[in-house]
């Protein structure tokens, strides 16, 4: 599928000076990435984005930086449809396995099994519910693996006056 349309993250402020590297995902590795595989995590709306940096709000809020994209990616999966997921051979529970805890005891998590088999199979990203702590029903990410400055996996960062230094960057 394609999506053409606004997204947005909240950035930790140590890493906004470049919203299109991927490389706070990389650092860490996320639900949908390994350690050292970046990826770009954004929410579709802005309380999304919101709940996603601040852990489901579950702490206090902590500074953040939030960033408007403008994407227009083809070659997505929308795992939040039943048939799509079904047809990708992921369950729910691929998904929402706790990721981080298996890395912590050594397991793969079963959302980077899945992942990395969209992947393999020519994704560039996924658009999936979100799994912050408490979110609503229909909040929604959209998780890239490929990205660029150019059609059909377009990603640019909405800055008209220039405040993000890495902005024009992409990958």
């Amino acid at each position: 599928m394609r999506f053409a349309d606004a997204a947005f993250r909240a950035h930790d402020p140590r890493w906004a000076f470049d919203p299109l590297s991927g490389a706070g995902a990389a650092v860490h590795g996320g639900r949908f990435n390994r350690k050292g595989v970046p990826a770009l995590y954004l929410a579709l709306t802005l309380e999304g984005a919101i709940r996603e940096a601040s852990q489901g709000l579950a702490f206090r809020i902590p500074p953040l930086t939030i960033v408007e994209y403008e994407v227009d990616c083809a070659d997505l999966f929308d795992l939040r449809d039943e048939e799509v997921r079904r047809q990708a051979g992921i369950n729910e529970v691929d998904l929402a396995s706790p990721w981080a805890l298996d890395v912590a005891e050594g397991r793969m998590p079963l959302s980077w099994r899945a992942s990395e088999r969209l992947q393999a199979a020519g994704a560039a990203g996924i658009i999936v519910r979100s799994f912050a702590r408490l979110a609503p029903a229909g909040m929604s990410n959209l998780v890239l693996w490929r990205w660029g400055n150019a059609l059909p996996h377009r990603v640019a960062v909405y800055d008209p006056d220039g405040r993000l230094a890495g902005a024009r960057s992409a990958r």
